[in-house]
């Protein structure tokens, strides 16, 4: 008989595989689902608690100094909100920590910095040529101008600066000037400078002031000659100079540009030894001494316009000098008379001086010194370098092109910060244009009238040691306007301020109790000041330390403090001791995936306490069904139970995720085809027993197999194609219904072979042999013809190669000898 051939074995999988494919679909889906959401609570949780181990490693005895280990931190003043063993440090820690661990957010203390305005005048919107003339202390370029910041430590505070560059601003303008003799052409063109360059001004403002001084030299050697005729004329020759001398105020700051010109055509040229200037001397008096060269809160502009290069700190030695610049005023009938005694400035002297009196520098120096002065420009702020011609004609021009340089750039410079405390910028400027870092302070390409803003953050680090408040001060360079800033520091909690001293609940009177805890007095200890510091290593207090038949104090997981177990800390600050002696922990319970409780509880005193659906040591077992639902409906396709959301089968044939996998099993055609064979067609191995064997289901007879019924229905469905005892095939399905019964739907006439027509075989067979026969004799001459074709070929190659002709005999010899006279002539 030959081996049945199965055509389909659905059972349970094949019946219904989209449903199956849908619930194993659903139910990884919500498996998926569980392990995200843990795992989101797990990261979320370890986020927070990352913010609350800066917290917890603070190790705070107070509110205060809770507060002050970082922005995140809050403390719970709940009274009974420790639990046994633990530290009052514990009741610092992240929110939604403290949140989690049951303080109420009406308990906790966690006070948030803040920002107040104090004044914040709008910025003056004024067109240059306005009828109205306004004073410069009521022009506002820089809005607010004001403020209290609150600062906690960590959380930084910002605001909004806003500058604009008001239009018709006043200008001072003061022109100080080398008059060493290489400058003797260049003086008679400023002497005309007062009126020309208050024509160019007017276009600029409405409001200008000019002003003069002149520098030489030390008037000491070896800077000049100190001999009495050159003390009187530096000069050799007939040209008539003045005597030496360091610095000369010779023009206070004024609005009459003639009596510029009067005075500055009065000054002769002077004269020196060595190429290097006194400069500098002359900027810092120009600097500092602002009474007498009338300076007005105003964009103030010196002018120092030179040939040659400078002396600087450290230079006066050459004369003797060796005190260093103090940076004060010393004029005297506008004339510097301490230059003899103290060294020229250093550059970083100037400069701290010039920003400190908001003046801006242009230095008009010669294409000769560019370079030098250049390198000088990069570290005076809010300076500009210009060529200045042979004989200084273009100084005017110099000057309104300098000018509208400086007034391009806006840089924002703060005072002296106090320790701690960290400022930072971000520039909002023109078309967009936005910097941080050092760039955030400033911004470029602005004309008169544009404006710009700036974020400023302001962040503590740290609280000052007294908590006292301080100020700072925020300003462009170049501009006296500036802002200021109060400090108020949160270096307490408000709780603190409503404390108890010599509370009764501080053990009769022993500390102050504030926020929810004991602040101790001094020589007392204990969470509740019980005890004294003379008592803390008595052995009568560590017995109360110790458990029952325990020679451990604490369970060596802690210290024993006027008799009772504080716990002591881990390295990680998830990981926490607790309990009246210690003896309990939340890191030490079963795991489960290398996780404690599996991720499916908690932890406490090492017994996890699992999540609703969870049960097991380590809360790894899954009390949901889903997982063991089969297809149709039934857990572990009724072969097995369910445990821990995996099948258990009980009968050993059976495996898988539902218990529907038998290896080893007959497939459902195999196992009932002689049962409907005998039934059916009362014939095959069981037809003597069937009705003893094979009664236990019930049968249907169908027409054809279109018939029988289709995968689809809910009851699990097999199609099934077998061979009977006359070799012919009979088709059935098998399917068991919701009840247990099993039903069989048999096509009533099997299909069986016809035998084979014998004369078409016959005829075919000698057909074959025939053909086969012409075939091998046509293959017979095709290879004659062949062969003879090629000897032909042969033949004829051979003839051609012959070396003699055709009608002689290699070895044929006449025999004929023809013997000629060689006397004989013919005649």
């Amino acid at each position: 008989m030959a081996e049945p051939d199965v055509v389909a074995v659905v059972d349970v999988t094949k019946a219904v595989q989209p449903q199956k494919h849908h619930l194993t679909v659903s139910c990884t889906k919500l498996k998926l689902l569980a392990w995200a959401g843990v795992l989101c609570c797990l990261i979320w949780n370890g986020f927070a608690q990352q913010g609350g181990s800066d917290c917890i490693k603070a190790n705070a005895k107070s509110c205060g100094e809770c507060i002050q280990a970082g922005p995140n931190c809050g403390w719970c003043k709940k009274t009974d909100f420790l639990q046994e063993g633990e530290p009052t440090s514990a009741r610092c820690d992240d929110l939604a920590a403290l949140k989690s661990k049951g303080c109420p957010m009406e308990d906790i203390e966690n006070p948030r910095g803040s920002k107040q305005v104090l004044e914040d005048k709008e910025v003056t919107n004024r067109k240059i040529g306005a009828a109205e003339r306004l004073k410069p202390e009521d022009i506002t370029q820089i809005q607010p101008q004001k403020l209290v910041l609150k600062l906690r430590v960590g959380e930084p505070q910002t605001f909004s600066l806003k500058f604009k560059r008001a239009e018709d601003y006043p200008i001072d303008l003061y022109y100080l000037m080398d008059l060493s003799y290489s400058m003797k052409d260049d003086l008679e063109n400023v002497k005309s400078l007062g009126t020309a360059l208050m024509l160019e001004m007017e276009k600029i403002t409405s409001d200008f002031r000019i002003g003069f001084g002149s520098f030489v030299e030390k008037t000491v050697m070896p800077y000049i000659s100190t001999t009495p005729a050159k003390l009187r004329n530096p000069c050799t020759g007939d040209q008539n100079c003045t005597s030496p001398f360091s610095y000369k105020n010779v023009l206070s700051l004024t609005s009459e540009g003639n009596k510029f010109n009067e005075l500055v055509g009065k000054q002769h040229i002077s004269g020196n030894l060595d190429s290097p200037e006194g400069g500098f001397d002359a900027i810092m008096q120009v600097a500092v001494c602002g009474e007498q060269i009338g300076w007005r809160n105003v964009t103030r502009l010196l002018v120092f316009s030179t040939d040659a290069g400078f002396h600087f700190a450290g230079d006066g030695k050459l004369g003797g000098i060796v005190l260093p610049n103090d940076g004060k005023c010393h004029l005297e009938n506008n004339m510097y008379t301490m230059s003899h005694y103290y060294d020229y400035p250093s550059i970083a002297h100037l400069v701290q001086k010039l920003s400190e009196n908001n003046i801006q520098t242009i230095f008009a120096v010669t294409e000769e010194f560019q370079a030098v002065y250049k390198e000088l420009k990069n570290l005076i702020p809010k300076s500009a370098v210009g060529t200045l011609s042979s004989n200084s004609s273009n100084v005017i021009q110099l000057i309104i092109d300098a000018y509208n340089s400086l007034s391009s750039e806006v840089i924002l410079e703060n005072s002296k910060l106090p320790k701690g405390v960290t400022i930072s910028y971000k520039s909002f400027c023109k078309n967009g244009v936005n910097d941080t870092q050092e760039d955030g302070r400033k911004c470029s390409n602005i004309s008169i009238g544009d404006e710009v803003k700036f974020e400023i953050n302001v962040t503590a680090n740290e609280c000052p040691k007294k908590g006292q408040n301080e100020t700072i001060k925020i300003k462009p360079l170049g501009f006296t306007e500036e802002v200021e800033i109060n400090l108020q520091f949160i270096c307490e909690c408000q709780c603190q301020g409503e404390g108890e001293p010599n509370s009764p609940a501080c053990h009769e009177g022993n500390g102050t109790f504030e926020c929810g805890a004991c602040r101790c007095n001094e020589g007392r200890i204990g969470r509740l000041c019980e005890c004294s510091t003379d008592e803390v290593n008595s052995e009568d207090m560590d017995a109360y330390c110790r458990r029952e038949n325990s020679t451990e104090i604490c369970s060596n997981n802690g210290e024993c403090i006027c008799g009772q177990c504080v716990c002591k800390k881990r390295e990680n600050t998830n990981e926490v001791y607790s309990g009246k002696y210690c003896e309990c922990d939340n890191f030490n319970c079963d795991r489960s995936n290398g996780l404690i409780c599996g991720g499916n509880g908690i932890c406490k005193c090492r017994v996890c306490e699992c999540f609703p659906n969870f049960t097991g040591s380590a809360c790894d077992c899954s009390l949901d069904t889903l997982p063991c639902m089969a297809s149709n409906g039934q857990i572990c396709n009724g072969r097995g139970t369910c445990e821990c959301g995996t099948c258990n089968c009980t009968d050993p044939k059976f495996q898988g995720p539902t218990c529907e996998m038998c290896q080893t099993c007959l497939g459902v055609c195999a196992e009932h085809k002689d049962c409907v064979q005998c039934r059916a067609f009362d014939k095959g191995e069981k037809k003597e027993t069937c009705s003893q064997e094979c009664m236990h289901f019930n049968m249907t007879l169908v027409e054809s197999r279109d018939k029988l019924p289709q995968p689809g229905q809910p009851d699990p469905l097999s199609h099934c194609k077998e061979k009977d005892v006359d070799d012919c095939w009979f088709y059935f399905t098998y399917s068991v219904n919701s009840n247990g019964e099993a039903n069989v739907h048999v096509v009533e006439t099997p299909e069986c072979p016809s035998g084979p027509d014998i004369i078409p075989i016959v005829a075919g067979v000698v057909a074959g042999i025939v053909l086969i026969g012409l075939a091998l004799l046509l293959i017979w001459k095709l290879l004659m013809i062949i062969h003879d074709r090629r000897e032909f070929a042969k033949f004829e190659k051979e003839k051609m190669n012959a070396k003699w002709d055709t009608g002689e005999n290699p070895i044929y010899k006449s025999a004929v000898t023809t013997v000629v006279n060689p006397k004989y002539e013919g005649k």
